[in-house]
């Protein structure tokens, strides 16, 4: 049975050049066999996540009308409320029955001092964790990170409200997607509903574990590695218990490259492969894929 591994931090953070290999040698595999994995001793304040999830409660609770007047509006500043149904992670199937507030680094600045020190941690985790990479993929440390450095984030708090009726045929609370971006930072209540395909196709719970963050691996980061790390399909599934009348809330950090950042096969990857992927722009791809979630 295929597992999402749980790895800790501190010893690529505090430890000794073996201990830090040995961080690298984990997140390697875990993005190489699965995609998914959970970080322990992320360097993330539990006080500062708690404040977020209230916030993001008390927006969500406001008035639809108020909340439409920040509606998303387009793809270029991919910023703003999305509602209910309006995205359609799974093309094939109607939209999605959860909510959603997108805030770029500019935007965090007007909103609250929670979401701006939230922004800038995750930021800082998503670094280190790009630094491990480089390191697995026998780059130079700040081979990712100077690609980032622009930090063209979005932070995303998502409200998955409880059925009052029941779903259309197919319709789930977030559709089978893989993420657009570099890595993605996922912190979850404990609802449930997330899952995870594994290479052989089966679907698997990534459970809320306390303490830890949920890091993935998006598509950029794949085509980066020529598939040397997967990209992979998950899904938010609705509660077959009294769950369904809860709530779930959930907030995902989607890291991004510099938009001008050619995303071409690293030749670390290659080892007598072609490149499955032809080069493309990071912010080229982003609006593609954008277009085609809120298009379709």
């Amino acid at each position: 049975m295929v597992t999402i591994p749980v790895i800790d931090l501190t010893a690529f953070t505090h430890g000794n050049t073996i201990n830090r290999q040995a961080v690298v040698k984990e997140i390697y595999q875990a993005c190489h066999e699965i995609g998914f994995m959970y970080l322990q001793n992320s360097g993330m304040s539990k006080e500062l996540i708690e404040q977020v999830f209230t916030y993001t409660k008390s927006f969500f609770n406001l008035p639809l009308e108020v909340k439409q007047k920040q509606a998303w509006s387009d793809e270029l500043s991919n910023t703003g409320y999305v509602g209910i149904e309006r995205e359609r992670l799974d093309p094939n199937q109607p939209g999605d029955l959860k909510e959603a507030f997108n805030v770029s680094k500019q935007g965090a600045v007007g909103i609250d001092a929670s979401i701006v020190a939230f922004y800038d941690h995750c930021t800082q985790l998503a670094n280190t964790v790009l630094q491990t990479f480089a390191l697995a993929l026998e780059l130079p440390e700040d081979f990712f990170t100077t690609r980032h450095n622009r930090h063209n984030h979005t932070l995303r708090s998502l409200h998955y409200p409880p059925l009052q009726t029941p779903p259309k045929l197919g319709q789930v609370r977030a559709g089978e997607h893989s993420d657009y971006g570099s890595i993605t930072l996922l912190f979850q209540d404990d609802i449930g509903g997330l899952e995870v395909q594994t290479t052989a196709g089966e679907w698997i719970e990534a459970a809320a574990i306390p303490d830890t963050v949920i890091v993935n691996t998006g598509d950029l980061m794949q085509r980066w590695t020529n598939h040397v790390f997967c990209s992979t399909k998950h899904r938010v599934m609705i509660p077959n218990d009294n769950r369904v009348k809860q709530s779930r809330y959930s907030i995902a950090f989607f890291c991004h490259p510099n938009d001008d950042v050619e995303i071409a096969c690293l030749e670390s990857c290659q080892r007598g492969k072609l490149p499955i992927y032809p080069p493309i722009l990071a912010g080229e791809y982003l609006l593609q894929r954008l277009q085609a979630t809120y298009n379709s």
